[in-house]
């Protein structure tokens, strides 16, 4: 005889019920997370592909900027040690190793605890294993312990690229950008700080007009601060409203400028950006070999000028041999195929 007892009918758990895996729904999906096919690459090759000729970026993804330009100042040499300071998505990174081999490595930073393990497994998936590839999260400003902490004295090539990645813009968990609704966050680390929202609430109208002045160049910077300093805008589309509304006289391509201009100064405010360049600007030279190049990929002026001001202070005290007298820009062709290269302007050094 069994011992099995029979549960009566009514007493039975209820049979887990199935759900389906969200599909991708239409050929415009509202979400972004609906974007299944721009998220899987490998199998919707065609629609990636599409996306990339029309001169977009897939979602969840990120094309390197300048990349035959950064090669050919830093000239990546078998057996080398590079450093990418801004790790992102991990294009320039992967282009670098390749020319590392055999023999070289390469020291990867990034502050974004949600991307990096992602890069880190991209990178590790393309055969770079542990002896030629090392993750760590950091800001670039921590370049100097980074190295100390790795036994490594000094790098051949450092890669800067101060830019914020694609995948964190198209995110609207992030709050980066207005493309889709999401919390006005901007944290590159979601785990330190506070994020923007909390900045406004918490900063005058006369700090959020220096920030607007020092972080974006805003030539509205007073009456726009008037406007926004102190009171909570929760989301992306909330505060892009309040800008709007504070300046009803612009015309639409005149708003979407300046609602780039304070998204932009408030995303450098709440990551301390500046602060962390000039840590970066200021050891440079130190964490370089005799001889080896570094390259800083930048994208608004105040990125620009620090960088310049650095680079001429370290010639003229015999830190550098030689650095960029121009900035390198995209080619035509590249801010075509992809607009967001359209502000980038490179800067080299060569130790001494």
């Amino acid at each position: 005889m069994s011992d099995d007892i029979p549960i009566p009918s009514s007493e039975q758990p209820a049979p887990t019920p199935h759900r389906r895996r969200p599909r991708y729904s239409g050929t415009h999906p509202r979400r972004f997370a609906e974007k299944y096919k721009e998220h899987d690459p490998q199998r919707y090759a065609d629609t990636v592909a599409k996306v990339l000729a029309s001169g977009k970026t897939p979602a969840g993804t990120h094309r390197p900027i300048m990349v035959a330009e950064i090669l050919e100042v830093l000239a990546p040499k078998p057996g080398e040690l590079a450093v990418d300071c801004t790790l992102g998505y991990g294009g320039h990174a992967r282009e670098i190793l390749a020319r590392l081999q055999p023999g070289g490595r390469l020291l990867g930073l990034d502050a974004d605890p949600i991307e990096l393990p992602k890069t880190e497994a991209r990178l590790r998936a393309a055969g770079f294993g542990s002896n030629t590839f090392m993750a760590v999260r950091s800001n670039f400003g921590g370049l100097p312990q980074a190295l100390a902490a790795a036994n490594l004295t000094g790098a051949d090539c450092i890669l800067a690229d101060l830019g914020v990645s694609s995948m964190q813009l198209d995110d609207p968990v992030r709050g980066f950008s207005t493309k889709f609704d999401g919390p006005l966050d901007m944290r590159m680390n979601p785990q330190r700080g506070f994020p923007a929202t909390v900045l406004l609430e918490r900063t005058s109208a006369a700090d959020l007009t220096r920030m607007l002045e020092e972080n974006a160049d805003e030539p509205r910077a007073q009456e726009l601060a008037n406007a926004l300093a102190g009171r909570t805008f929760p989301t992306t589309r909330a505060v892009s409203a309040g800008i709007r509304a504070a300046l009803p006289q612009l015309n639409k391509d005149d708003a979407d400028l300046t609602v780039r201009r304070v998204f932009q100064a408030l995303r450098i405010e709440v990551n301390d950006e500046f602060s962390a360049l000039d840590m970066l600007l200021r050891y440079l030279p130190s964490c370089l070999k005799p001889g080896g190049r570094a390259a800083i990929l930048t994208f608004h002026s105040g990125e620009d000028r620090r960088v310049k001001k650095s680079f001429e202070a370290g010639l003229r005290d015999g830190s550098y041999a030689d650095i960029a007298r121009e900035v390198i820009r995209p080619t035509p062709e590249e801010r075509h195929h992809n607009p967001r290269s359209s502000p980038a302007k490179l800067r080299w050094a060569i130790k001494s």
